[in-house]
């Protein structure tokens, strides 16, 4: 069987070997409760410490400060959740509805949280890269702003964001600041300190770790009520049983990312979608979605004159390639990408492609081949 191109790393990674040797044990002999004395429990309490120590190291932070997660979506809620909570504890009696200030581009967990809250939300917008402005999020701060949630890198075009400059401005006026870094994570250098954020996500799955775990870290001293209730498992940050397995593996395909390996990849990842980007505007009609220069290295987004994703997707599938579009055939939810209608771009004529650690040259020579292929026959037909 001809090896497929695989090129939609954004959404899940395939498992690194790293990760997967070291999880094996613990999917079978090692199975003990972390939070139990005797000698199986132990074990695996050590493996959840030195996993924690390694994805601590990778986002620029303590061992405690890192919650260990379901995955990045469970992190977004804890943060979302936790902050107003704190809030309304926090409030003296009559202090105004909560407040949450947000963008357009972020996650639909971010959204989708809020909305079960009890706030006002202001969602501010985006220019036509998909980058927010620092000045509109200062100005729509008010008294009674429990939190401010952004996006480190956006996930469906790859613009990298200036999360530390909003961050500093929510801090000084006393509002608690949430980073969603889960697409840029292990992807480009990520200091949690440096960014000055109060909560970040993460996840592991699109860096080559399993699916189904991710982490919230919580800058010290800092409290928050957890989302899930029933336990004292995360010293009571966040309740259940831990995923030893995948937690394991988590911090294996963190620790495998030190500066070196980061930089490395983040170039081939560059070099890679540069051609990407390359072979497909030298089709007619295609253009570059996001910022040309300031975005993730891993990740390109383009648009396709007169010709809708659905019937593109499809194309290429069957010529052996994968890769993904923010247009509503490509949703679960049935509707297009809000990034991409924030932007004011057609979502339905949109192709992103992400690289990942498994891609290489004949990923990207295999995508020039079927795409152009694609286009000329959709086109064709289309005339």
């Amino acid at each position: 069987m001809t090896k497929r191109a695989y090129l939609d790393h954004a959404s899940v990674s395939p498992l690194r070997p790293v990760a997967l040797e070291a999880m094996l044990p613990y999917l079978s002999e090692r199975f003990g409760d972390p939070g139990r004395l005797y000698h199986e429990g132990q074990l695996t309490r050590v493996a959840v410490e030195t996993a924690r120590e390694q994805v601590a190291a990778l986002v620029g932070a303590r061992p405690r400060q890192v919650v260990f997660t379901s995955g990045g979506t469970e992190a977004v809620n804890t943060a979302v959740a936790g902050a107003i909570a704190r809030y309304v504890a926090g409030a003296a009696a009559g202090g105004g509805r909560p407040h949450v200030v947000t963008t357009a581009v972020e996650h639909s967990s971010v959204g989708d949280a809020c909305a079960r809250e009890e706030v006002d939300v202001t969602t501010c917008g985006v220019d036509g890269q998909g980058r927010f402005d620092p000045d509109e999020i200062h100005a729509a701060l008010r008294p009674e702003t429990a939190l401010v949630s952004i996006q480190l890198a956006n996930h469906e075009v790859g613009t990298v964001q200036p999360a530390a400059t909003v961050a500093a401005l929510a801090s000084d006026h006393g509002a608690l600041v949430h980073v969603d870094a889960c697409a840029a994570f292990g992807h480009i250098a990520l200091d949690s300190g440096a960014l000055g954020a109060d909560l970040v996500s993460v996840t592991a799955h699109t860096l080559g770790g399993p699916v189904g775990v991710g982490a919230l870290v919580i800058r010290r001293g800092l409290r928050i009520p957890p989302l899930l209730v029933g336990g004292a498992q995360e010293r009571a940050r966040r309740a259940g049983l831990e995923n030893v397995a995948a937690i394991v593996g988590f911090g294996a395909a963190a620790a495998l990312l030190d500066d070196a390996t980061l930089a490395r990849e983040a170039d081939q990842a560059r070099r890679l979608t540069e051609g990407v980007l390359d072979d497909a505007t030298a089709v007619g009609g295609v253009s570059l979605l996001g910022d040309p220069r300031d975005r993730l290295p891993h990740l390109v987004c383009v648009g396709i004159d007169d010709v809708e994703a659905e019937p593109v997707l499809l194309g290429l599938d069957q010529r052996g390639v994968a890769v993904h579009s923010g247009s509503s055939c490509s949703s679960e939810s049935l509707e297009p990408s809000p990034v991409l209608e924030a932007m004011g771009v057609d979502a339905e004529r949109s192709l992103r492609v992400s690289v990942g650690w498994s891609s290489g040259d004949d990923d990207v020579e295999r995508f020039a081949e079927a795409f152009g292929q694609v286009i000329a026959q959709l086109r064709a037909l289309r005339a």
